[in-house]
């Protein structure tokens, strides 16, 4: 079985919880043969929780959240819809899930996830939302060279500052 991203290296400045979820999704995606890396910068200057790339070349974007005012407060979310296919939601065991049944945050716009340390369950798949062809490939050959890069930060930690 393939190794998991280590989860310190996720949201080394955030919550525990926020770890956990991500090693969670890390798991789930992985069954599902998908392949994720944390905290990935955009083009527009916001900075995606998580970026996951399947085999027909889909991206998903994975915005976490810890707690109820992390998730009313947040008012950049919406930025991240232009560099993805699908958009969802990942949420702590226990999270109040009322919350995402707003049009705002509801079933047209994201999907949602529960997710703690050990895995990840999808409760409502995201909408697909196909990026044009040059986005793809921008963002794809982008997605590559970040994954490449943290692998030769593994390999080389003086490489690490690459990122």
């Amino acid at each position: 079985m393939a190794s998991l991203p280590s989860p310190e290296r996720c949201f080394a400045d955030e919550p525990l919880v926020a770890q956990d979820v991500a090693r969670g999704l890390a798991r789930l995606f992985c069954r599902q043969d998908l392949f994720g890396i944390c905290e990935v910068p955009l083009p527009n200057g916001r900075r995606a929780d998580m970026v996951a790339l399947c085999p027909r070349g889909l991206l998903t974007i994975v915005e976490i959240k810890v707690s109820r005012a992390d998730l009313l407060g947040d008012q950049k979310w919406p930025d991240y819809l232009d560099y993805c296919d699908r958009f969802f939601w990942a949420v702590p065991t226990g999270f109040n899930l009322d919350l995402f049944e707003a049009a705002a945050l509801g079933p047209d716009v994201a999907g949602l996830i529960v997710a703690d340390r050990y895995d990840a369950a999808v409760l409502r798949d995201a909408p697909m939302r196909k990026l044009a062809a040059a986005r793809r490939k921008a963002e794809t050959l982008r997605f590559a060279r970040r994954a490449a890069r943290r692998l030769a930060g593994d390999l080389d930690p003086g490489l690490a500052g690459l990122d």
